[in-house]
């Protein structure tokens, strides 16, 4: 049988080159006209970009998402009656890349003696260490395990949030939500990985991130609904000795109003913590489809039920 796949990408042409180099049996490639919309049965896609054409998609079974996150699939409204996969199991090291290379600037004061640099000015500042610091980790995925994996390297303790409890490598202590307020009270560093869902949805309320302890950097690379912005703002005004870096946002791009833009304390970067890279999408794609034409399980099914 031969299946037809419909590209919905931003870089439609370099996704073409790539899957023409492999030559999967028995896939057509369509463009996206309104004939290919209603045809094809397979869609390697963006999740905003397919989420307005599924109402035309006549003949689809399976979509392969080229990002993590799908909650632009999720809505109350949008179908459920075909298989979702989204993108696992590479977002880890870049996510730590970009962790951590904020999270040393800061610890190392790059950004201070870099200032002094241009004042020929020779003044050794506080010395600071990541060794000892407590890291949380809100998610205990792919990406939380490989963050967690490089704090270790540094001497951090590092504490995962799930909703099981149950204890995971690499970390020193899992968590549930129930225990979150004091974690949050006693964590140096605290990252949130989790992606989006009703349950997620402000988990860093106001009332939590007033637990935030002293001097304490919080980053969001999982999905801008997981924190009260609103309150993270006002947060950062009356604590300059807290620091968020921010990668996602509930709206994007993060309104040019916004007070965060203008706050010292907040580092702002637009969603590009962990790019998909079409070179690693399209091997994820082609182990699925390899077992979409073998009926076998696909890989990163998303639950519709749970978001994720």
């Amino acid at each position: 049988m031969v299946h037809k796949l419909l590209l919905l990408t931003r870089e439609n042409q370099h996704y073409q080159t790539l899957l023409q180099q492999l030559a999967l049996p028995e896939l057509t490639l369509l463009d996206d006209s309104p004939t290919a919309i209603r045809e094809a049965d397979i869609w390697l896609a963006e999740p905003a970009l397919a989420a307005p054409l599924l109402p035309l998609a006549a003949k689809l079974q399976w979509l392969q998402s080229t990002f993590a996150g799908v909650d632009k699939l999720l809505t109350p409204k949008s179908r459920q009656d075909y298989q979702l996969t989204n993108i696992k199991g590479i977002f880890g090291p870049l996510m730590s890349e970009y962790v951590f290379g904020y999270l040393l600037a800061h610890c190392r004061q790059q950004q201070r003696y870099r200032q002094q640099q241009q004042q020929a000015l020779w003044s050794p500042g506080e010395y600071n260490s990541l060794q000892g610091k407590q890291m949380l980790l809100l998610g205990t995925g792919s990406i939380g395990c490989h963050i967690a994996t490089t704090a270790q390297h540094f001497g951090m303790k590092t504490i995962g949030l799930n909703r099981s409890g149950k204890s995971i490598m690499p970390f020193a202590q899992i968590i549930t939500e129930s225990q979150l307020t004091l974690a949050l009270a006693a964590a140096d560093v605290v990252v949130n990985t989790l992606p989006a869902s009703a349950a997620t949805t402000e988990i860093l309320n106001r009332e939590r991130l007033n637990y935030l302890k002293q001097r304490a950097l919080l980053f969001n690379v999982g999905r801008g609904n997981a924190i009260d912005l609103e309150a993270l703002g006002e947060l950062l005004l009356s604590r300059p000795d807290i620091t968020a870096i921010l990668d996602v946002f509930p709206q994007e791009p993060l309104p040019a109003n916004h007070r965060l833009w203008q706050q010292t304390n907040a580092f702002i970067t637009p969603h590009i913590s962990a790019p998909s890279f079409p070179t690693q999408v399209v091997e994820i794609f082609a182990d699925n489809y390899q077992r979409w034409r073998q009926h076998h399980s696909l890989k990163y099914l998303v639950d519709f039920s749970r978001g994720y």
